[in-house]
Formats: structure tokens, C-alpha cells, sequence
């Protein structure tokens, strides 16, 4: 992967291709540079802000009926961390990264924070070189059509939080989590949860991760009560 072979894949070139390398610059990569100034951290903070106001635009314009509350979190399930840390391993764009040999060792191209920094970087830097209509392209084609997958799946909705706002109204208690197993290597473990009330298992559920798993533990129970 090149930075070329990156501008015709999102079909966007850019005018200043100093800047859009400075997208790419760890500020690890700072303290073995020579002439390297400027991480992409700046381009980073900037690239929040225009992810986070063109994707409310979206939503505002897609979803006329819903509330801000829903809103809020479909916007959070669309611009976290493990969702921009895919689409930047789709671009490859951690192939692109100037790294310390530190971070490199450590698996730095593969850290999905890192690859989601990135991804914001670069759309500040496209945003300072082409302007927003741009930006906005670039997040219509990657970004935005996973608002279907995450509607219809509901991974918009805190489970966790809905279940122990149920039960503390009614139990005056709050739910629990216990593993129950967990299989796989370290580095790609499944777990399986269950959902607690008193001495009850209400719920189960499996994921890549404990938080996953309880997730989905709350939402199985969930229909169980008939809430979901």
C-alpha cells in the first residue's frame, strides 16, 4: 500500500500530500525522525470534531423521527473506536503509519486506538485539503452505511444500563455477571456470561470480549422479560 494506491482507492487525491502524510505520523515516530516536527494528533483533534458533526448531520437528515437520545447512540456505535478501527484496516491504512521501532515491535498497525487515531487524522487532513463535501464523500462511502447493519442488530442500545434500570425499578437490586467459561488462546478468547439477579441466572450470553458477552447477556434477558 502506497499513499497513491490509498487516493484512488477512496477516489480522492489530494493537493497537499505533505499534509496527508503528516496524517500518518505517530508522534512515537517524532523521537527517531530527523526534521519531523509535527505528529498527527492536531489533524487527529480535528478530524474528531468533523466525524462527529457530519455523522450527527446524517443522522439528524436519515432519522426524522427519532429522539436525541436514540440518535446519540447510534452516533456513539457509529464513530467508536472498534468501528473506525475496521474500515481503517480495510483502507490498510496501518501499512501507511511512520512508527517508532518500539511501537512497531509492540504491534502498533494493528492496535485498533491507533488505527482508529488514524482514520480520524486523515479525515482532518482531507477536510483542510479538499474541504467538507469532501470529508462528507469520504464518510458516505465508509462510514456511514454501517448504520444498517447497527439498526438492525440494535448494537445502538446499552443493554447493560436498560437491564439495571428494570431491575433496580423493580428488584431494587442490581444485576451481575459471572463467567461461566472462557475458550481460546489469550489473544482470542471467547467468553460465555451469565446475567445475575440474587442467586438467578436471567440471561446468557457469548463474545469476543467479557464486555460483548455481558452485553448480550443483558439482551437475552431482556426478551426474556419481554423488553426488547
Amino acid at each position: 500500500m502506497t499513499f497513491d494506491d490509498l487516493q484512488k482507492t477512496i477516489g480522492i487525491p489530494f493537493t497537499n500530500q505533505d499534509l496527508l502524510r503528516t496524517a500518518f505520523f505517530h508522534r512515537s515516530y517524532l523521537n527517531e525522525a530527523k526534521n519531523i516536527t509535527q505528529s498527527n494528533e492536531r489533524l487527529e483533534f480535528l478530524g474528531d470534531a468533523v466525524l462527529s458533526f457530519l455523522t450527527s448531520s446524517f443522522l439528524y437528515q436519515r432519522f426524522p423521527e427519532y429522539p436525541e437520545g436514540i440518535l446519540t447512540n447510534i452516533r456513539s456505535s457509529l464513530v467508536k473506536t472498534k468501528s473506525l478501527s475496521q474500515v481503517a484496516k480495510t483502507l490498510a491504512l496501518g501499512d501507511l503509519l511512520y512508527l517508532s521501532r518500539g511501537e512497531e515491535e509492540s504491534g502498533g498497525r494493528a492496535n485498533p486506538s491507533l488505527l482508529a487515531d488514524t482514520f480520524e487524522a486523515l479525515l482532518g487532513a482531507l477536510f483542510l485539503d479538499q474541504g467538507v463535501e469532501a470529508a462528507k464523500q469520504f464518510l458516505a462511502q465508509y462510514v456511514f452505511p454501517k448504520v444498517t447493519e447497527i439498526i438492525e442488530k440494535r448494537a445502538y442500545i446499552d443493554f447493560k444500563s436498560l437491564l439495571q434500570e428494570i431491575v433496580q425499578e423493580k428488584e431494587r437490586v442490581s444485576p451481575t455477571y459471572r463467567v461461566v467459561k472462557s475458550q481460546g488462546p489469550d489473544h482470542a478468547k471467547t467468553f460465555w456470561i451469565e446475567a445475575i439477579v440474587g442467586e438467578s441466572a436471567i440471561g446468557s450470553g457469548m463474545g469476543k470480549s467479557k464486555q460483548e458477552a455481558e452485553q448480550q447477556a443483558a439482551s437475552n434477558a431482556l426478551e426474556k422479560m419481554g423488553k426488547i
